[in-house]
Parts: C-alpha cells; sequence; structure tokens
C-alpha cells in the first residue's frame, strides 16, 4: 500500500514540476472545454449515487459475506472522486473568470440556496413520514425542529451543499490569487496544502508542531488543484498510459487499504476514502486529468441527455437520497443479488428516476428553475 502510493506521489509530483510540460496560467487563457467537463461532470454524479448505494453495504463489514463486502469495498473505492471532482469543476469553471462581486454571490446563491431550501423541506417531510423525525402538534416546537434540521442537514447527503456555499464565500478572493499567482505560486499553495492535508491524518498529526495552518486545508486545495490540472499544458512526453497506471494505482491502494486495516481492526475503516486524505486527492486528480485527455465521440442524441444531466446536476444531486431510500423500501438495492451488479443497477436505475423528476419540475413556468437547481 505505502508503495503504491509513493510510485503515484512520484508521478504526480513529476507532472506538477517538469518546467517544460506547463505554460503560464493567465486570465486570458481560452475557455475550458465544455465537452470534458461536461463528462466529467455527468460521470461524477452517477458515481455519488453509487457510492451511496454501496455504503449500507459496507458498513456490515462483521454481518456481510466477504465477497460481498468487497464488491461494497470495490465501489466505494471507486467512486470516491466524485465530491473531489466536483469541486474541481467548480475550480476549473469559477476561478478563472474576473466577476462582480455582488453579481458573482447573487447569481451563485439564487441557484443553490433556494432548490436546497426546498429540498432540505421534503426531506424534512420524508423523515417525518418515514418516522424518523417526531412532530408534537406545537407550532413553536415544531418549527424549531425544522430549523434544527435546516442548520446541521434535513438529508445525510445535504453537507455538500453546506460546504459549496462555504466556498462559494471564498471564490471572488481566491481567484483573484489564482488568476495574478504564475504557476511556482500555485504549486506552492498546492504543496503545502497536500503536506498540511498529510498531517492532519490519523498516525501523522501527532508530529505536526503548533503552526495554524487552517488557511491551507479543507476543500478550497480543490478549487486550486481544479483550476491548475484544466489550464496546464499537459507534456507530450507524458503519455496516457502513465495516466492510466496513476489512476490504477490509487485506486488498488484505496481498495487494499481498506481491507487489510478493516480485516486487521474487525472495525470498519474509511481512513483512505476520506476525500480530505492524500489517497483520494490523487484519485480524483487521476480521474480529473483522464477526462481531460480523453476524448469521446458520442452520438448527438446522448451529447444532449450528458449536457441535459450535467445542467440539472444539482437537482439531481439534491433528490437523489430520496430515491434510493424508496428503491430500497421497493426491494431494488445491494441487497437484490450479487452487488457486483445490484449496486451498479441501483445507481443507474436512481440516476434515471432522479433525472425524470428534475427534468419535469424544471419545466414548470417561472418555478421550476428554483425547484430543479
Amino acid at each position: 500500500m505505502g508503495a503504491g502510493f509513493l510510485f503515484a506521489f512520484i508521478i504526480f509530483i513529476k507532472t506538477f514540476s517538469l518546467e517544460n510540460s506547463l505554460s503560464a496560467i493567465t486570465a486570458s487563457q481560452k475557455p475550458v472545454p465544455i465537452d470534458w467537463i461536461s463528462n466529467l461532470r455527468v460521470l461524477a454524479l452517477f458515481a455519488v449515487i453509487a457510492l451511496h448505494a454501496a455504503s449500507p453495504l459496507l458498513m456490515n463489514f462483521k454481518t456481510a459475506a466477504l465477497t460481498d463486502w468487497l464488491a461494497a469495498d470495490l465501489y466505494n473505492a471507486l467512486t470516491r472522486f466524485a465530491v473531489p471532482v466536483f469541486v474541481m469543476i467548480s475550480g476549473a469553471l469559477q476561478l478563472r473568470r474576473e466577476y462582480e462581486l455582488g453579481d458573482f454571490l447573487k447569481k451563485r446563491f439564487t441557484r443553490v440556496l433556494w432548490p436546497f431550501l426546498i429540498w432540505s423541506l421534503v426531506y424534512v417531510a420524508y423523515s417525518w413520514y418515514d418516522e424518523e423525525l417526531p412532530f408534537y402538534g406545537d407550532l413553536w416546537r415544531d418549527t424549531l425542529t425544522v430549523l434544527h434540521q435546516l442548520r446541521n442537514g434535513a438529508y445525510y447527503h445535504l453537507w455538500y451543499v453546506y460546504m459549496l456555499v462555504g466556498l462559494y464565500l471564498v471564490i471572488p478572493v481566491i481567484g483573484k490569487f489564482v488568476r495574478k499567482a504564475n504557476r511556482a505560486e500555485i504549486r506552492y499553495f498546492l504543496l503545502v496544502w497536500l503536506i498540511v492535508i498529510a498531517f492532519s491524518q490519523p498516525y501523522l498529526n501527532d508530529y505536526w508542531p503548533l503552526i495554524d495552518v487552517k488557511y491551507f486545508s479543507g476543500y478550497i486545495g480543490y478549487l486550486v488543484l481544479g483550476y491548475y490540472l484544466a489550464n496546464i499544458e499537459l507534456s507530450r512526453t507524458l503519455p496516457k498510459i502513465s495516466m492510466i497506471v496513476f489512476y490504477f494505482m490509487c485506486l488498488i491502494s484505496i481498495i487494499a487499504g481498506t481491507y487489510l486495516i478493516t480485516n486487521r481492526t474487525k472495525e470498519i475503516s474509511t481512513i483512505l476514502y476520506e476525500p480530505l486524505g492524500p489517497f483520494v486527492i490523487f484519485y480524483a486528480a487521476g480521474v480529473f486529468l483522464l477526462a481531460r485527455v480523453t476524448v469521446f465521440h458520442l452520438p448527438k442524441s446522448l451529447i444532449k441527455i450528458r449536457d441535459l444531466l450535467s445542467n440539472l446536476s444539482l437537482g439531481i444531486y439534491l433528490c437523489h437520497a430520496l430515491f434510493l431510500s424508496r428503491l430500497d423500501d421497493w426491494g431494488l438495492s445491494s441487497k437484490l443479488g450479487n452487488p457486483f451488479y445490484s449496486i451498479p443497477l441501483t445507481a443507474l436505475v436512481c440516476l434515471i428516476l432522479s433525472f425524470m423528476v428534475i427534468y419535469l419540475l424544471s419545466k414548470i413556468p417561472v418555478i421550476g428553475k428554483y425547484i430543479a437547481g
């Protein structure tokens, strides 16, 4: 596991450090190619649904059959790039643009907060319907219950929106930095971020001195990483096969490492799955670069569907957890037969149902955009 991580780290740093393979990053660069970004967003959307479809089985290490649990381990590892890649896409698209501050905040928050609020209330109602959240018939008490849910997240997947709102607040500031910074300064930021992330992990955090490095922590690094990887000129001496090897080394390290740690401790370990962990950072970067250099020649009908999925990805993300819960009640989940096929099947059906609902909601005059995102 350690050797795999070291190998991946060397390839990644080599990509960052080859002076002849990188061009200066400036605000005058051509727009990020929308096709590969759309491909990547749809891939990340399906991945996050598959991740949530596989996670319940992953938690059952002590009771599930080993082969079933390994399927959950595989799909969890395969899909852990999803949220980091979503953030990297935001960095690639948002940091390179000049904004008037008020217009940026109004546009971003209007697009996110109304759908988030509406779907949060839907999940509050669903939790009440599912008898997970009590209401008491007392207006004040029930109002406080709803407000508590809105403050802390009405459903497990909504944490992403809270994180996204925080990133939107910093994008106008960090965007000024990356547009003015040269490549060495951006690499410096990313290197410090990686070091801070590494030393925040168990077994290493005890060795970090009392230096305040909160300015180099969290998902802000993914914003800068997405901007950087979307705009660097990739070296022609770095063949695509190297990126594929890099990807699989990260993936195998996450799968095998999770099994070995969990099997040794007899307790489920998600340390290698953590989005703010070195393995997932390199893994997500590998997926991002592969998507950038891979060209798909899709028929026009599939391009239209892809673009619809990409444009409605926020609404689909917001509602997919509701469909996963209902599909489980209807018998479609990882428990339906062999999880090697039942997990992706569940995710696919969930994606289709979520897309259909969000697409129909988006067609409602005036208010559709506030629901569908």
